[in-house]
């Protein structure tokens, strides 16, 4: 067993001193995370190091609240970074219209005629505390964490940045039809893991 799964281990099991110095191991690959996730015009107002420092900040506070027993420290600590990074973007661009040319034929996916892509955008950029008080955003939330990075990132373009999918394409350096194909299939296989936790669908979600 090397040291670093040592260390792991001892993160899970609450031990503080350890969670200080994991913190300390993972500070780089936590800023190139956090770098992936800011828009060019959030990185132009704030540093990807005052992003990750400020979730670091929220993990310290928080440690002895989280069962990490089962869970990945890293993985806890990105969603920190990405929560705030999206709450970095609604305070700098709060006032930003959406787009005039939102498509709205991914939105086609529920019976709710699109109701629930505004329950995925809050699930996306409501910050942390509200999470923990809300089990049906915290399952959207924990399901977007599992798809794969580039899934993630254009679920948030689209409706976190409300951006049209051609220049989701540009961002991504993916065809726009590749980028409609994803959204869609990334939006299914959402669906579908929700759909195992009670039956429940977008709609269901968004409803009560």
């Amino acid at each position: 067993m090397d040291d670093s799964t040592v260390l792991v281990e001892r993160v899970q099991a609450g031990d503080v001193d350890s969670f200080s110095e994991y913190m300390s191991v993972v500070q780089r690959p936590l800023l190139a995370f956090t770098h992936r996730r800011m828009s060019d015009s959030l990185r132009a107002r704030i540093e990807a190091e005052d992003v990750v420092q400020e979730a670091l900040a929220e993990a310290v506070r928080t440690f002895g609240d989280v069962d990490l027993r089962e869970r990945e420290p890293f993985h806890w600590l990105c969603q920190l970074c990405e929560r705030r990074t999206v709450d970095a973007h609604r305070r700098y661009f709060a006032a930003q219209k959406r787009s005039a040319s939102r498509e709205t034929s991914l939105e086609s996916h529920s019976d709710d005629s699109g109701g629930w892509s505004d329950l995925l955008a809050a699930s996306i950029t409501t910050p942390s505390a509200v999470f923990s008080r809300n089990a049906r955003e915290a399952k959207l939330a924990d399901s977007l964490a599992s798809l794969p990075d580039d899934q993630q990132e254009g679920l948030r373009l689209r409706y976190v940045e409300n951006l049209p999918t051609k220049q989701i394409a540009e961002r991504l350096g993916k065809t726009d039809a590749a980028v409609r194909v994803m959204l869609t299939r990334s939006l299914k296989k959402l669906q579908k893991m929700l759909s195992r936790d009670g039956g429940r669908t977008f709609g269901d979600l968004n409803s009560g």
